[in-house]
Order: structure tokens, then C-alpha cells, then sequence
């Protein structure tokens, strides 16, 4: 089930995928989180996690702006596969923002079951109006050789996280959708 909310295998129509119509403020993820977006994006049916949701241009393989609306202390990001033998890193109330990457990246490294995962910069910016980081970070999936790009903003609001990531093939799709997904960001309010 992770793999779907990480863009490894595409929701079926059936699974409730629908249209984000543009200029309309939109709750997302299950949370009081609302973005209003500037495009029209897909919203498809299938979450990665309790309080998600992924958006897409091109299908998930190609570009995924996925949300994280008030991820709850000792929640996960993603469902788990396999809570005994590979148990995923749990969100904690006490969390600093600098801490946000490190959740992500050890909860890709764990899930997609991947090595290949860099953190390449982080910096303090605002996120819904409250004391947030901007980040961003690449990885390859297993049994693929095409390297993709990321970027995240996050905050810890009232003990709990919340946070927009969007990733792409490094080749064309992250430039191509990435000025996109920060004006969706900026939008964010609570």
C-alpha cells in the first residue's frame, strides 16, 4: 500500500480519482489544511497514509505533490508494511522542523526500501504562517536508474506535523512542475 502513495504503481479510476479545479480553496489531506491552486491538478483516490493525499499532473510515476495534514505524535507518514521486521520512524510532538527531513528520509529509505537518498539543503521558512523549513533532497527507487528530485515545506503546528513534498524525474518533470507546486505551498493556510 506505500508503494501506491509513492507514485510506484498507478490508482485505478476506479479508486476515486477526480479534478482539483483551480482558484478554489481545497482542505486537504483530512486536516484543516486548504491550498488553493493556481492549475488544474488530478487528486487521486489512493493515500499513502491516515491524513494524506496525492496530487498529480502527468500520473504519479512522473510528478507527485503529496500532502501530510496533521500528522498526530507516534503516527507514521506512510501505512505500514511491516511494523515487526521494518517498522517506519513515528512523528514526535516534540519534533523541531529540522527534524522534518530526517523523518521523510527515513521513512523513504524504509519504505521504497532504498539507500539512494540525499538530503541536499535545508532552510527556515515560513509554512501556513507559522516557523517551518523548506527542503530538498533527491532519490533513486529501487530497480530504477532514473534519479528524482524533491522538495519539501513543513511545519510542526499544535504538536503536529504537517507538510507538502513534491517529486519528479530530475530529467524535465521536477523543473516542469516544481514552480507549481511552490505556488500550491504558499497557499497553504490553517
Amino acid at each position: 500500500m506505500v508503494a501506491i502513495g509513492l507514485g510506484l504503481i498507478a490508482a485505478p479510476v476506479a479508486a476515486g480519482n477526480r479534478l482539483i479545479v483551480p482558484g478554489q480553496p481545497v482542505a486537504v489531506a483530512k486536516s484543516m489544511l486548504t491550498v488553493t491552486p493556481a492549475v488544474e491538478w488530478n487528486k487521486l483516490g489512493a493515500r499513502p497514509g491516515r491524513n494524506s493525499e496525492t496530487w498529480t499532473f502527468d500520473g504519479d510515476a512522473l510528478n507527485d505533490l503529496t500532502f501530510y495534514g496533521g500528522i498526530e505524535p507516534e503516527r507514521t507518514l506512510f501505512r505500514e508494511v511491516s511494523k515487526r521486521n521494518k517498522p517506519l520512524p513515528r512523528v514526535k510532538a516534540t519534533m523541531l522542523v529540522t527534524d522534518i527531513p530526517t523523518l521523510v528520509e527515513n521513512s523513504y529509505r524504509i519504505a521504497l526500501d532504498t539507500p539512494l537518498f540525499t538530503v541536499e539543503g535545508m532552510e527556515p521558512m515560513a509554512f501556513a504562517g507559522k516557523p517551518g523549513i523548506r527542503f530538498t533532497y533527491s532519490f533513486t527507487r529501487p530497480n530504477e536508474d532514473l534519479p528524482r528530485k524533491g522538495e519539501g515545506r513543513g511545519a510542526m503546528i499544535d504538536g503536529k506535523l504537517y507538510l507538502i513534498t513534491f517529486e519528479a524525474p530530475r530529467l524535465h518533470y521536477f523543473d516542469a512542475g516544481v514552480a507549481s507546486f511552490r505556488q500550491v505551498a504558499d497557499s497553504a493556510k490553517l
